[in-house]
């Protein structure tokens, strides 16, 4: 039984999805859910992109310890320097560090010639080797790159340093024969192959990147890529809980696994979803609302007789809960503490105490809670509390079938003088914003609007996505209460509030630039 190693790189690739925008609290949360379920790599970022990608690499990689984290940097002497300081006060300090090799890419991208390219990727892996005691290097694009060529420059590069070779599909391109053919090619063309490790890296622009990551095992990768629920520029990379149930389920045909805590899986994905805003669609394999759902009676019939009959995945595997009540009204704060930390809750006294405040809320007003109950409370407590500039104090809305849709809100201002207004609408939710956009004085352009319950029942938590354009940048929020006007408040403010704090952010980088 071969081990996998699994990269996770849905905090820089992940992040790069369309509408999502992490800050720096959720990356952390997300970094130790990934520890939590025992992924091997995490590429926490591109720490010379930005400021703000130094500082959570720097800071995800002083808090995670069971995983080895690693971060993105272009062949450039400056890039590898930063990404260095930003990494290495880590457990095992790690560089991704990447340059086209496919003639598209080298003629129109970096319009160097393949030997250029061959000097620039060696000079880069031995800048990186003197620091870095894992360099991983890729050839971008090299599902399109011709295979002597390939070929030729992997043994340069192993011969530089590089312990870990990557064979991305950058563009979503090839297919499973074929990405099979270049892992074999490489296997048998480069004669110090085995001094490195073989990794794929596969996008879904063609509904193929988990099929395209299983076909490169089978031929020779010893470490896979991918990003929870499968997100990713574009139209995504190859899914993480996909690979991982696959090489688990079926031991018998690939001979591998990937030693993931795989109860871990469920709440990843949730937490995932919850922190980009970015919903499971129902039908997603594993992680989806219906993975485990039977409606054909004959399936239902013989799961019932027999459940191998029609699930050769059981719901406990990924963690899934049967969603019974998990905690009462009537639950202590330590029971509640105990329950919390079960669920991987690590956040301050402070932070616990809100979230008890919450649950015994909810408690009045929802039979039963349950363990997504308690996560989405848990999640708006830790995340959720870093990002408070306006705050909701109270909100009062008129609604009749004949009458004007009127809200009035009373608000908290960055200032800490409160305000009241009131304003009216199409609808309630109209209403609310109209007057939310009065107590900011500024105008507030609603991108998206997306509303979704975590479970099932009229008394289910209502959760809220918006993306808003305001003071000239685009910014995602989200809210969660039982009131579903409640929560598309909270959206709203939360949108306003992260769009602060980017702006505080890009001033304290203009005044104090990256210095390394």
């Amino acid at each position: 039984m071969r081990k996998i190693n699994v990269f996770d790189t849905t905090l820089r690739d992940g992040e790069q999805s369309a509408g999502v925008n992490l800050n720096f609290q959720e990356k952390l949360e997300i970094a130790k859910q990934l520890e939590r379920l025992g992924v091997d790599i995490i590429e926490a970022g591109f720490p010379a992109s930005s400021q703000g990608d130094f500082a959570s690499v720097k800071a995800i990689a002083q808090t995670i310890k069971s995983s080895s984290i690693t971060g993105l940097s272009r062949s450039l002497e400056r890039d590898i320097e930063t990404t260095w300081e930003a990494l290495k006060e880590s457990a095992e300090p790690r560089i991704h560090v990447f340059i086209a090799t496919s003639p598209i890419h080298m003629e129109y991208k970096l319009k160097m010639t393949p030997e250029q390219v061959i000097e620039n990727a060696v000079a880069a892996v031995k800048k990186a080797k003197k620091t870095f005691p894992e360099v991983q290097w890729s050839a971008e694009d090299a599902s399109r790159t011709e295979l002597p060529f390939l070929a030729r420059i992997i043994r340069e590069v192993i011969d530089a340093g590089a312990t870990v070779i990557n064979l991305p599909d950058t563009v979503g391109y090839t297919t499973p024969y074929e990405i099979g053919q270049m892992f074999r090619y490489v296997t048998e063309n480069v004669p110090n192959i085995d001094r490195a490790i073989l990794s794929t890296h596969n996008h879904d622009d063609l509904g193929m990147a988990v099929a395209n990551s299983l076909a490169a095992i089978q031929n020779g990768a010893g470490q896979v890529e991918c990003t929870v629920n499968g997100i990713g520029e574009r139209a995504g990379n190859a899914s993480l809980e996909e690979i991982a149930v696959a090489l688990n389920i079926r031991q018998d045909h690939y001979k591998a696994d990937t030693g993931l805590t795989l109860k871990e899986i469920k709440r990843t994905s949730s937490l995932v979803s919850k922190l980009t805003g970015m919903v499971v669609p129902n039908n997603k394999a594993v992680v989806g609302a219906n993975a485990f759902a039977h409606e054909s009676g004959i399936h239902q019939d013989g799961v019932l007789k027999n459940k191998e009959t029609y699930e050769i995945i059981t719901p406990e595997l990924v963690g899934v809960s049967s969603n019974r009540m998990v905690l009462g009204k009537h639950s202590g704060r330590h029971a509640f503490k105990e329950k919390l930390m079960e669920l991987g809750f690590n956040g301050t006294d402070e932070q616990l105490q809100k979230t008890f405040v919450a649950f015994k809320d909810l408690a009045d007003k929802k039979k039963d809670i349950t363990e997504e109950d308690l996560f989405a409370l848990m999640t708006e407590a830790t995340v959720g509390a870093a990002v408070a500039h306006y705050e909701l104090e109270t909100l009062q809305v008129n609604y009749g079938t004949t009458n004007i849709p009127t809200a009035t809100i009373t608000m908290k201002l960055p200032t800490g003088e409160t305000v009241q207004e009131a304003a009216t609408g199409s609808g309630s939710v109209e209403a609310i914003y109209n007057t939310l956009e009065r107590v900011i004085d500024e105008e507030v352009l609603l991108m998206d609007y997306r509303i979704q319950s975590t479970t099932a029942g009229r008394d289910s938590l209502a959760e809220v996505y918006v993306t808003v354009k305001y003071d000239g940048l685009e910014s995602s929020g989200r809210g969660t209460a039982h009131d579903v006007l409640e929560a598309s408040a909270k959206a709203y403010i939360n949108a306003v509030n992260r769009t602060i704090n980017r702006k505080q952010f890009n001033e304290q980088q203009r005044t104090n630039p990256l210095n390394v």
